[in-house]
């Protein structure tokens, strides 16, 4: 063998495979000897499996006849179980019966039990019924009303018992008489109330009129009200008949009489009656509601026939007031007298429900629709006010200027404000209060610009101290408005609420603090002017070599600090400290690109000239901030952030600088040199470069051509199609044009697409309307036209049109300035960023 051989695989195995087993067996020629012995080993196992085979046939044989015999005997024990389960049934039915045939003579008996205890009972409660019955008339004849009130709430109590029985006859019959005794006893109690009232014995009978409101109390609550009807109406038939039948009585000027004469009613009811009708009915405040209902209907007839007059004459406001003011304090002292207890409804007809009772207005509602008529009156009160601030001096004789102080004035229109406001809300919270809401605020923008626009634009020019009353003034109103807006909207109706507005007047006072900042930065502007001047005055293109800064740069830094010593100082907050900085420097900017262009022809050196000067004046003017207390006393960040403002202002001027040293010659320097620093694709714009360097206009064409065909090359696809820098120059009414208007400067701030400069305060014109008399009538030299003073056409006075007009501008500011950063309230808010 050739070592050991394979086991075979398993004759039982699944995937046996008989060839593989013989190769196995027999792998080697030597061992084909062992065929027969294998043969004869494989059929022995095939007799044995034949064997077992046949034993297994024959026992599953005999197995499914067992089975079959098994199922037969489950068959016949499950008929015998169903026998069972029926003798079981019919055994109980049996048993049912015979139980249910012994006790029924018990159930009858118990049902006869009940029905002798129901019926005994019933007896029993009408044989009660019967006998309190007639003891009730009894006692109701000899008015023994204590024992009618308990005997009556038993009979009633009994009375309900007999109601499923009313078919009976007898039943019916009795229940109708005990229903006529009710009535009778209902009639003999208000009978001995009126009598008694009517002869004046109602102190004698005291002790039994209130036993008789037992009895009322018994009958129910109709009763109750009938009685308590009758007496309010008794007691006030006296009032009535004197109020409502005499017309001098009646009047609005005895309305502290009908007060008067019910607080004594009030008295007569607690020294003499209160002791009658019990506490839990609260007569007194039935009675004061009734006296509010009529007292106020009876005010309804007398204001409308006021207002029908044939005289044509109106109600006096005073006394109206006067009117309401006393009913108001009439119905709190009735709030506070009845409000120590919870109350149910108390009207004087009969009522189910519960609810609470207020005298708020119980009879003061009369007056409301009439208040117009206060409103009105308020209206004109404060017309005479606005004319008389504006004829009073800012500041009084005898007091001193201060850096925070406001003009007295607006302290007194404040504290007029807060006081009518209190008044109204007492008055009314509805339409009323809506009313004087619009009045205060019509009246808010008549002061902002009859008195504080007035004192800006005053003759001769406002003086300094002046600016600074009107600018701390108009702060002062913008934040107290804000606060009288949300006063108004806690005290009005929920439902009015919204439409109390008062933005639009913050934004007026905005507008004015705006414009009040403008006018500080004029007074610079103004003592600039001979600098400008002698900057026109230099011939910048005959100049052959830089040198130091020109000596018009140091005489202006001199102009500007010492202005800005002057002023800034008496600017009590920081942010407009650094508003007026940043507004000058901005000023300052676009006047130096508009005096550029009124020195033209400008030569390279001269434009290297100008920017020298130029970096000069932006170091000079950083430091501007430092004149002021409370700015130069804030954080460095504000500081830093307003030398980069500073910076990026005056970097406006350094592309037109840059491409202005530039030479004609060669050509394409000049053109290259406006596509990196103008880079705009205007032909227009490339002219005005020219003309400003003194180009000769037969040379311009070339100049212009070769611009184009530079301008259309691919690497300039990204030029814009008109500078911001150079589109507002040289155009009639620009910059250059021949004026130095600060409209004209507001044009190149909003052109130039940097934020936060001279548009800020002027975006809707408001700055030129305000200073364009003066300004347009200064020429390029400074001399006023038509030999006017700047300040007499600043205190020109504004015709009607231009009212609407100026107010509009100052809520377009305003609004400006709201939805811009902050506000006011920190430095760089709406003045200007505080990072530039």
């Amino acid at each position: 063998m050739n070592g050991a051989a394979k086991a075979p695989s398993s004759l039982d195995a699944v995937d046996y495979d008989p060839i593989e087993h013989l190769n196995t067996i027999f792998s080697h020629p030597s061992t084909l000897t062992s065929i027969g012995s294998t043969a004869a080993a494989l059929q022995k196992h095939q007799d044995d499996l034949s064997t077992s085979i046949s034993a297994l046939e024959a026992a599953q044989a005999q197995s499914d006849e067992s089975s079959l015999q098994r199922m037969q005997s489950a068959k016949e024990e499950l008929a015998q179980l169903f026998s069972k389960i029926e003798s079981v049934q019919t055994r109980a039915i049996e048993t049912e019966q015979t139980i249910t045939s012994m006790t029924a003579d018990i159930k009858r008996l118990d049902g006869t039990k009940r029905n002798l205890t129901l019926s005994m009972t019933a007896l029993k409660r009408l044989q009660m019924l019967t006998t309190a019955y007639e003891q009730l008339r009894g006692l109701a004849k000899s008015r023994q009303y204590k024992e009618c009130a308990s005997l009556l709430q038993a009979v009633l109590q009994l009375m309900r018992h007999f109601n499923s029985y009313r078919s009976i006859d007898q039943i019916a019959t009795l229940s109708r008489n005990v229903a006529e005794l009710q009535r009778e006893l209902l009639e003999q109690v208000c009978e001995d109330f009126e009598i008694s009232f009517a002869k004046g014995e109602v102190a004698a009978k005291k002790s039994v009129l209130s036993e008789a409101c037992l009895v009322m109390d018994a009958l129910g609550e109709n009763a109750r009200a009938r009685l308590v009807t009758w007496y309010v109406n008794t007691q006030l038939r006296e009032y009535r008949q004197v109020f409502r039948g005499n017309d001098e009585a009646g009047s609005l000027d005895n309305i502290g009489r009908r007060y008067s004469w019910f607080r004594r009613m009030l008295k007569t009811y607690e020294d003499e009656h209160a002791g009658i009708f019990p506490l839990q009915w609260r007569v007194n405040e039935v009675l004061a509601n009734a006296f509010c209902e009529g007292t106020r209907d009876d005010f309804k007839g007398i204001l409308e026939r006021s207002m029908r007059r044939p005289d044509g004459g109106k109600i006096d406001v005073n006394l109206l007031l006067s009117c309401l003011q006393e009913t108001m304090d009439f119905e709190q002292s009735l709030e506070k007298r009845f409000a120590s207890e919870p109350r149910e409804s108390i009207d004087t007809l009969s009522s189910v429900e519960e609810k609470p009772q207020t005298f708020d207005r119980s009879i003061s509602e009369a007056f409301e629709p009439y208040l117009s008529l206060w409103v009105d009156s308020q209206d004109k009160q404060l017309a005479t006010m606005i004319p008389r601030y504006r004829n009073q001096p800012l500041l009084p004789p005898d007091e001193e200027f201060s850096s925070q102080a406001v003009i007295p004035s607006s302290i007194e229109l404040f504290h007029f404000y807060k006081t009518t406001l209190a008044q109204c809300a007492k008055l009314s919270t509805g339409e009323r209060l809506l009313d004087l809401s619009k009045t205060l605020a019509k009246y808010l923008d008549e002061y902002a610009q009859q008195v504080l626009l007035y004192f800006l634009q005053a003759p001769g020019g406002a003086t300094l101290e002046n600016t600074i009353l009107v600018l701390n003034t108009a702060d002062y109103w913008h934040a107290n408005t804000q606060q009288l807006e949300d006063n108004l909207k806690k005290r009005i109706d929920s439902e009015l609420a919204p439409k109390v507005d008062l933005s639009s007047q913050c934004d007026t006072f905005m507008g004015v603090a705006s414009a009040a900042v403008l006018a500080l930065v004029h007074r610079v502007e103004v003592d600039c002017e001979p600098s400008w001047r002698e900057m026109r005055n230099t011939n910048w293109s005959k100049m052959e070599s830089v040198g130091d800064q020109s000596s018009f740069v140091a005489e202006l830094l001199r102009h500007v600090n010492s202005q800005a010593e002057e002023i800034l100082p008496t600017v009590a907050k920081a942010q407009y400290a650094r508003a007026f900085c940043d507004n000058l420097v901005e000023h300052l900017a676009n006047t130096y690109i508009a005096n550029i262009v009124q020195c033209r022809p400008i030569s390279e050196v001269g434009a290297e000239q100008m920017l020298l000067d130029k970096y000069v004046l932006t170091k000079g003017l950083t430091t501007l901030l430092s004149h002021s207390t409370t700015a130069a006393s804030s954080s460095t960040t504000a500081q830093a952030g307003f030398v980069k403002r500073v910076n990026q202002s005056m970097a406006r001027l350094d592309p037109l600088l840059k491409t202005l040293q530039v030479r004609p010659y060669p050509p394409e320097g000049l053109v290259q040199a406006y596509l990196i620093h103008i880079g705009d694709r205007s032909d227009t714009n490339f002219r005005k470069i020219l003309e400003l360097k003194g180009v000769r206009k037969q040379d311009q064409p070339s100049l212009v051509e070769m611009f184009g065909m530079h301008r259309d090359g691919k690497s300039n696809e990204h030029l814009v199609a008109m500078s911001p820098l150079l589109t507002p120059l040289m155009n009639a009414g620009g910059i250059g044009s021949g004026g130095l208007g600060l409209g004209a400067a507001s044009a190149l701030g909003a052109a130039s697409g940097i934020p936060n400069l001279q548009t800020r305060f002027d975006p809707a014109g408001f700055g030129e309307k305000l200073f364009s008399a003066a300004r347009d009538g200064v020429e390029r030299m400074g001399t006023p036209s038509s030999g006017m003073a700047v300040g007499d056409r600043i205190g020109s006075p504004l015709s009607e049109d231009a009212k609407a007009a100026v107010e509009g501008n100052l809520k377009s500011i305003g609004k400006f300035f709201r939805r811009d950063m902050s506000g006011f309230g920190s430095i760089g808010g709406r003045f200007g960023g505080s990072n530039g």
